[in-house]
């Protein structure tokens, strides 16, 4: 069903239920298990998977892994310069917030049993942020995990892929009473209502993250926001399909 035309066009031009272009490039970088830079439109995150043979002491001898995650953005990702939040001393809420997002999404498809004892490192760097940094990171980090699995099955440390499904996300506002996929920055900073969506291949939710910018959001709005978002992660999947194959 053709939706109706913008009151207010998106300055790329694109339908209001159009993600914007996606490049995935992997491996990435040269020594990570798993490496990935993942561009949507102009926002662009290397995504990293580490792996290392030790897990933290509170899983210590209880035969399963662990999945953690770091995030961080560049000085010069945004439009002003940044300070590196190392210099500041401390990790920025924000920060904490979206690594924690990262690393519970992807253990949430994964089976930590199946991993042994060890732990797999992502971290997330925003080299250019216009929007969706986070989901971004969800769904590009999903790769580089994938993708550090399959070297650690390749030398015979692991018998099987741990991972139980796929998974991605994906932004989506209220701008103007319309509702968009995929939000630029321009968009996510004049949103009524700005919503993060996280959801595994089978269409099961992670997590939804929805605030009321402006005025509160009808339960008919939440319907018409995960069934919009529901669509575009279902795109990101099959990409992930065809970049990594069955994880069976």
């Amino acid at each position: 069903m053709m939706l109706p035309t913008l009151s207010i066009p998106r300055t790329d031009n694109r339908r209001a239920d159009e993600l914007r272009p996606v490049k995935i490039t992997r491996p990435f970088t040269k020594y990570a298990e798993g490496s990935v830079l993942i561009e949507m439109g102009e926002t662009k995150v290397v995504c990293t998977a580490s792996v290392e043979e030790k897990v933290p002491p509170f899983l210590r001898d209880k035969g399963q892994g662990w999945i953690t995650a770091e995030y961080g953005m560049l000085p010069r990702s945004t439009h002003d310069r940044m300070s590196r939040e190392a210099s500041k001393g401390k990790q920025g809420g924000r920060t904490l917030e979206i690594q924690r997002l990262v690393g519970r999404s992807l253990r949430a498809v994964t089976d930590m049993h199946q991993m042994g004892e060890r732990s797999i490192w992502i971290d997330c760097d925003v080299i250019q942020a216009d929007g969706g940094t986070r989901t971004a990171s969800i769904t590009g980090a999903y790769i580089a995990l994938a993708d550090a699995f399959s070297t650690l099955k390749e030398k015979g440390l692991i018998k099987q892929c741990p991972l139980l499904d796929y998974l991605a996300a994906i932004s989506i506002g209220k701008i103007a009473g319309e509702i968009r996929l995929d939000l630029a920055y321009d968009e996510d900073s004049q949103a009524d209502v700005d919503m993060n969506l996280v959801m595994t291949g089978n269409g099961r939710m992670v997590e939804v993250q929805g605030t009321a910018e402006q005025s509160p959001f009808s339960k008919k709005d939440l319907d018409d926001f995960l069934a919009m978002g529901w669509e575009g992660i279902q795109r990101l999947i099959t990409l992930q399909k065809e970049l990594i194959g069955s994880i069976a």
